[in-house]
């Protein structure tokens, strides 16, 4: 028996390789194929079945072109209603690879045919439980995400209790627990850093496995929950109803444009997205353009901050354009209308008219600010929870699109996050929305409160 966790930090999401005899199953793989069948043809494996705990909201599966590449079968748990072929499993079905098996244990809550996988090995022993987003380390699914005319986020986290209590609670405490994703997630509130678990250790640190009433649950789990990203329905409904061949999108979407074309692109409403640093974006960018750097969580960012109907435009590092086309497409973003060949140097090399962002060191923000400046800190909720610097106002990254309106254009903004990732995302926004006097401080709070500045307990309702 052999198995092997693939996370991507990205996305905080994890997919496995399960492998006995020759033959192995994928559970929840990403949109591109490829790392799942090259490491099957390493093993000299055949792929038998792709496993799908549900309809992920957060990503785009690669269950449907490694089921056409592989001629393996798509197996979901019981409900499950798609527009393709799959073996809809009943509660309890068993499912052999070579010497070991999977069965399916149906756990609704975080949605209707969300269910997991009892991994039983060669001496029938109950070795491990994929439990997609049912249980994290730390956490458990947000029950919001199904909600219906007849159904509500109370209905759900109920449900999702009496999946725990008859379904996972009972497995012994040695069983290891491998969930689709980790830190970082929006699928939970907090999950854990850490990427895999057992029961045991569950039953013992997270806070959703305590003893408890189903009413006390329900509030556990609902308390303080934030609004599901806006891209989440536009994936689950790609994830149930199928989609374009990954490598068609890739194919399409990675085009080269002149900067005519570009500009061409531009006036007929297509969005700049700059995928570099923030150290080089602010150093000299596209007018209009919004930043969210590869080097980060990317493509949740862009599915937070950008509309999936508006078409996009990429600014690239030489070299990194399939990278960024194809992180959008594990999220659904498939509208991208090419990429500035020769990137940013092209464009300045044509005398376009380039704009740029102010940063400065947490040490210099110190020692400019005072009871008159204006602080925005973009951090999120629990974040800020540590924490703010005095008078500062917090607006979650988020939201601020929604929110500019409080924000006054004549002004001055000190803008800052966690670390200066999101930072720069803020400021991009801002500049495209007309705010033109705006720093960027570097390092984030992690800088800032270094310095040993003071910091305030921030006036927010949680």
């Amino acid at each position: 028996m052999y198995i092997e966790q693939l996370y991507t930090g990205c996305l905080a999401e994890a997919a496995y390789y399960i492998e006995s005899e020759g033959e192995a199953a994928i559970i929840d793989p990403l949109r591109e194929t490829s790392p799942y069948i090259e490491l099957a043809a390493k093993r000299n494996a055949k792929i038998k079945y792709v496993f799908e705990t549900h309809f992920h909201a957060d990503f785009v599966s690669g269950h449907i072109d490694l089921a056409r590449k592989t001629g393996s079968s798509i197996v979901f748990g019981p409900t499950a209603q798609t527009g393709y072929d799959v073996i809809v499993a009943k509660d309890d079905e068993v499912f052999s690879i070579g010497k070991i098996k999977l069965k399916v244990l149906h756990t609704p809550g975080h949605t209707l045919e969300s269910s997991c996988f009892l991994l039983i090995d060669e001496n029938g022993n109950n070795n491990a439980v994929f439990t997609g987003d049912t249980l994290f380390v730390g956490d458990v699914g947000r029950p919001d995400l199904a909600i219906k005319s007849d159904l509500t986020i109370d209905d759900l986290a109920g449900m999702l209790f009496d999946s725990l209590n008859s379904k996972i609670k009972p497995l012994a405490d040695d069983v290891i627990v491998y969930p689709a994703h980790g830190a970082g997630s929006s699928c939970g509130k907090n999950i854990g850093k850490e990427t895999f678990s057992t029961i045991g250790t569950q039953k013992k640190l997270n806070y959703a496995m305590q003893p408890m009433n189903k009413l006390d649950f329900i509030k556990a789990v609902t308390d303080g929950l934030s609004s599901a990203p806006g891209y989440f329905a536009m994936d689950a409904k790609l994830n149930k109803e199928g989609y374009d061949s990954i490598d068609d999108v890739l194919k399409k979407n990675t085009k080269a444009l002149t900067v005519t074309e570009f500009e061409t692109e531009m006036a007929k409403g297509a969005l700049v997205l700059d995928v570099r640093s923030a150290d080089d974006f602010e150093k000299g960018f596209v007018p209009k353009a919004i930043n969210i750097g590869l080097n980060g969580q990317y493509a949740p960012w862009v599915g937070m901050l950008i509309d999936g109907n508006v078409p996009l435009i990429l600014v690239a590092e030489d070299g990194k354009e399939a990278e960024a086309v194809l992180r959008l497409a594990r999220v659904g973003y498939e509208k991208v209308n090419g990429y500035l060949k020769g990137g940013i140097s092209a464009w300045k090399n044509e005398g376009k008219k380039i704009e740029t962002i102010e940063s400065v060191t947490a040490e210099d923000f110190v020692a400019k600010i005072d009871p008159s400046s204006n602080i925005l800190d973009v951090r999120k909720l629990g974040e800020v929870e540590s924490g703010i610097v005095e008078n500062a106002q917090h607006m979650c990254l988020s939201k601020l699109q929604t929110e500019l309106n409080s924000l006054d254009k004549n002004k001055h903004y000190f803008v800052h996050c966690a670390g200066g990732y999101r930072s720069m995302m803020a400021a991009s926004i801002l500049k495209q929305k007309g705010f033109t006097k705006i720093t960027n401080v570097l390092g984030g709070m992690g800088k800032i409160s270094a310095t040993g500045i003071k910091l305030v307990q921030p006036a927010l309702t949680f």
